[in-house]
């Protein structure tokens, strides 16, 4: 009986122990699942934020291309104006920024645009460009706008840059007017449209008087330096609707458009009082300057270009054998 009752005992005790050893178990791998359950709720919820974050970095990236895509745009045309509206259609776009202007150098007015940010645009072959002026750019606004700025600068370079390579094709690089084949291609289209619309023309051809002496006793720099001066008093002394050509040594043509004879032999005058009223200051020498030109005037429908400068050309001959610092007319002889 006594044994019957220490095994009942013992079983109790051993069943009590198994019990708590169980429940002990038990206990720990809820704890162990509840933990598991928190660590995947906190993986599923990092991994949310992952692809959230991931979309817009996706969106930014997308949004970063399509602001560096301005470029293809803006490389579509050469001309300043369109560019810039190519770039202002992009900002509104991109950005909460309206108020935006492309301001050349000549047209800044600091007092205007005191309350704008002004980007400087990097002169090109010493050449100014401008100012990109914005106003009210917000924080998140501003990487996007230093973006597109960028590449409006880019698009703005490159015209002025073709712009320079154009000049130089069809720039004489001493005088700075039209070299000899431009100019005869200028003259030609401005001919045809005179007589389409029977419009008046007249052709100047001059000459430096004793140009060749000037080379012989000072040497071909002075010579260039004269020519150079000589240029210039043309350019401010015609038109801009006129031209000037070099047409060869020191032979300066110029063309009249819209130009009667009487109105020709007046702009031929004031050009070569104002050349011989000038003091040409070349290196170290003072000298004084004259000019012989002969005019031809636009009167018949058949003539061409080549007949004009052989009647100026004639003309020339005649100021030059009549004493120079002279103008003369062809007259048809």
């Amino acid at each position: 009986m006594l044994y019957l009752i220490l095994f009942i005992l013992i079983s109790i005790f051993f069943f009590s122990f198994l019990q708590n050893t169980l429940q002990r178990k038990f206990s720990r791998r809820q704890a162990e699942i509840l933990s598991l359950k928190a660590r995947k709720a906190q993986l599923t919820k990092n991994n949310q934020s992952l692809k959230d974050d991931n979309v817009n970095y996706q969106k930014k990236f997308e949004d970063t291309v399509a602001l560096y895509d301005l470029t293809k745009d803006i490389c579509k045309t050469l001309d300043q104006t369109k560019i810039f509206k190519i770039f202002k259609e992009s900002l509104d776009d991109h950005t909460s920024v309206k108020d935006c202007h492309f301001i050349r150098t000549d047209e800044l007015d600091e007092g205007k645009y005191k309350d704008f940010t002004l980007i400087p645009l990097e002169p090109v072959h010493n050449r100014p460009i401008g100012y990109l002026a914005a106003r009210q750019i917000s924080p998140e606004d501003k990487d996007k706008f230093s973006i597109l700025a960028q590449q409006f600068i880019v698009g703005i370079r490159r015209a002025l840059l073709y712009q320079k390579v154009q000049e130089l094709t069809i720039t004489d690089s001493l005088t700075q007017v039209y070299n000899r084949r431009y100019f005869l291609e200028r003259f030609n289209e401005e001919l045809e449209r005179s007589k389409k619309n029977k419009l008046n023309l007249a052709f100047l051809m001059l000459d430096v008087d004793n140009f060749k002496k000037y080379n012989d006793r000072y040497g071909h720099l002075v010579g260039d330096a004269i020519l150079k001066q000589v240029a210039k008093i043309l350019r401010d002394t015609v038109r801009q609707i006129d031209f000037i050509g070099r047409y060869g040594g020191e032979e300066i043509s110029i063309v009249l458009t819209e130009t009667a004879g009487q109105q020709a032999g007046f702009v031929a005058e004031r050009i070569r009082r104002a050349i011989n009223e000038s003091r040409f200051q070349v290196y170290d020498e003072d000298l004084s300057v004259t000019v012989s030109i002969g005019i031809s005037v636009f009167k018949a429908s058949s003539l061409k270009v080549i007949q004009l400068i052989e009647m100026a050309d004639f003309a020339l001959y005649q100021a030059k054998k009549s004493g120079k610092n002279k103008v003369c007319f062809y007259d048809g002889k």
